[in-house]
């Protein structure tokens, strides 16, 4: 499969924090989220503020900016926003759409829904974070 037609799912499913999740799983995550169409400029997520949803970009390009700074550009496949859906708390950088995007979009409450409705899903999560905690401590 070309990138251009990887589907929302198998996009869903190469994210690493969702990397202990089975297919069935990441299904049940899609249908929390919703695909939204974001205009060239359109500010994403603003540093500081509270726009708590995690974004996986399915078409389309982004820069990432802190303090006014671009440090990264996004595109099909990269996301962001996992942080602030997991533990609620404000963005630490602004996203700019810089061409058409779209994006799926999970909020920060449905994330947390799933969470508290499905152990199996929360403990999929639980071990993918030691993982990443580990690495990091390694380094």
């Amino acid at each position: 499969m070309t990138e251009g037609t990887r589907s929302p799912e198998d996009m869903l499913a190469e994210v690493d924090l969702f990397s202990g999740l089975s297919r069935r799983q990441v299904r049940t995550l899609l249908d929390r989220g919703r695909i939204v169409p974001h205009e060239s400029g359109h500010q994403v997520s603003a540093e500081g503020l509270g726009s708590l949803a995690f974004h996986l970009i399915l078409d389309g390009r982004a820069t990432v900016s802190i303090a006014g700074t671009e440090v990264r550009s996004l595109g099909s496949g990269d996301y962001f926003g996992e942080i602030s859906m997991i533990d609620g708390k404000p963005r630490s950088a602004t996203v700019t759409a810089t061409e058409p995007t779209r994006t799926l979009a999970i909020p920060h409450q449905d994330f947390e829904r799933l969470v508290a409705d499905e152990p199996d899903f929360a403990r999929g999560l639980l071990v993918t974070l030691c993982a990443r905690l580990r690495e990091a401590e390694s380094r």
